[in-house]
């Protein structure tokens, strides 16, 4: 084999990846946007690949099952993008864990956290009405909020590490009060049915957290 050969075979290699990638960002997006208008039961599988502009075997052969789809979008709405970066990895996440003062590390989660609740709270309704009657749905929506817990749990341990949390508040419930405020469900009912506006809403977190788990 030429070094001609080789990296033809490189390209053509790397360009099929990379236009394999695409395909799947044009299905996620396009359940997105069918999640949203038509619940997770009307969104069909032959439904996303229409709207993806795909035959339904691309689909079938990109994700296996519409609820892979799912949780691939929940993993990208989650960080934002399709790198395999993990959350905690991040950017936001790691400036607050490395922030030396209290205060300043609930400011920098509370604007991380907004927007992350920005891109899943909408995505937490379609799971939570697809729950009553999918059990996979069910499954994977526990998975998640009890996962959320333990994400919670890693920024009260870096908060404990410059200082100590407000007398007789467990690590445990310091997380269980962070989910809870953090929580799709609050972000929903304070953006959507108050109209709060970002600023409005952080500075409500921030206060809140700030009184909630410090001395």
């Amino acid at each position: 084999m030429t070094p001609k050969t080789r990296i033809k075979r490189a390209y053509n290699s790397s360009r099929r990846k990379e236009q394999a990638l695409q395909i799947r960002r044009q299905i996620v997006e396009a359940a997105r946007n069918l999640f949203f208008e038509r619940g997770y039961a009307g969104a069909t599988i032959d439904a996303i690949a229409q709207s993806a502009g795909v035959a339904t075997e691309t689909v079938y052969a990109a994700f296996g099952s519409k609820r892979a789809i799912l949780s691939r979008l929940l993993e990208v709405s989650l960080v934002g993008d399709d790198l395999p970066i993990p959350l905690l990895e991040r950017r936001g996440p790691q400036e607050a864990m490395h922030e030396t003062d209290q205060y300043r590390q609930i400011e920098l989660f509370a604007a991380d956290i907004y927007n992350i609740m920005s891109r899943v709270a909408p995505l937490f309704d379609v799971m939570r009405v697809a729950a009553k009657t999918e059990t996979e749905i069910a499954e994977m929506l526990e998975n998640i909020l009890n996962s959320r817990v333990q994400g919670m749990m890693a920024f009260v341990r870096a908060l404990m590490k410059n200082g100590a949390l407000r007398e007789g508040l467990t690590p445990e419930k310091a997380a269980e009060t962070v989910w809870t405020l953090t929580s799709a469900e609050v972000f929903t009912l304070l953006k959507t049915n108050r109209g709060w506006s970002e600023e409005k809403h952080k500075q409500w977190l921030v206060d809140s957290l700030a009184r909630l788990l410090l001395p």
